[in-house]
């Protein structure tokens, strides 16, 4: 009789010392919202759209959007959810109610919602990571938040502004996750009225990725992404979790 297969041995995460030897010497060349190893769309022939929603945390990003999660609940979309730590920090009830609802799946927004660089480069008036450890930092911290919350590490990490440069985003990977962007802005960063939030949800193409805020409730998303929604649908749009196709 053959012998069991040994157990797959744990990988290892990288040091942040090792981080820093690994990439501390390299210079990126790419910066922004489109950048080598970011996810902007998905895999090519997806015919479905991905809803997410950015949790972003700190003075007055700690709200809740419950009209925009009731929404997607009664309409059973699914989504994928990209959750600060100081949101989850100020957010307890709320994140294990929606943690525990298989139709989300949640991400790694950070852990004080930073545009990643190693250079310290900034984005929207919000200070950039300033060297490969803080990058390390930003991923890592909430990283370890949410696997001991969840249970398992995050598949996925969009930066606070989804901006990177290309060597923020390799550090990303060595770190197990897969970086994220978006191919469709739903909401302007929370800024847009109800009616745009809908025009551009409603215009989104198969295989966008659209990003959104479920941490400004009150503002144009829930309202706008409510009126966008059953058109998709009713037209036979599939909307998925990122992990359902990738």
């Amino acid at each position: 009789m053959a012998s069991a297969a040994a157990p797959t041995a744990a990988v290892r995460e990288p040091s942040r010392a090792g981080m820093v030897q690994r990439y501390g010497a390299l210079a990126p060349t790419e910066w922004g919202l489109q950048v080598s190893g970011v996810i902007t769309e998905l895999p090519e022939g997806e015919r479905a759209t991905a809803l997410t929603f950015d949790a972003c945390g700190g003075p007055g990003g700690n709200g809740y959007d419950a009209d925009l999660i009731d929404f997607l609940r009664e309409r059973k979309v699914p989504a994928t959810l990209f959750l600060n730590a100081r949101w989850i920090d100020a957010n307890p009830d709320v994140f294990e109610k929606i943690a525990s609802d298989g139709l989300f799946e949640i991400g790694n927004h950070g852990t004080v919602h930073r545009p990643l660089s190693v250079t310290g480069r900034s984005a929207y008036g919000i200070a950039g990571t300033g060297g490969v450890g803080e990058v390390y930092d930003e991923v890592v911290g909430n990283a370890h938040k949410l696997t001991g919350l969840l249970g398992h590490p995050p598949r996925f990490f969009r930066s606070g502004t989804a901006h990177y440069d290309d060597v923020a985003a390799r550090v990303v990977a060595d770190l197990g996750e897969r970086v994220v962007g978006f191919s469709v802005n739903g909401d302007g960063g929370a800024t847009l009225p109800a009616s745009q939030v809908r025009q551009e949800v409603a215009s989104a193409p198969p295989g966008a990725v659209v990003i959104g805020h479920m941490n400004r409730p009150g503002g144009g998303t829930a309202p706008g992404v409510a009126a966008a929604v059953p058109g998709l649908l009713a037209a036979g749009r599939r909307f998925v979790r990122l992990s359902d196709v990738m």
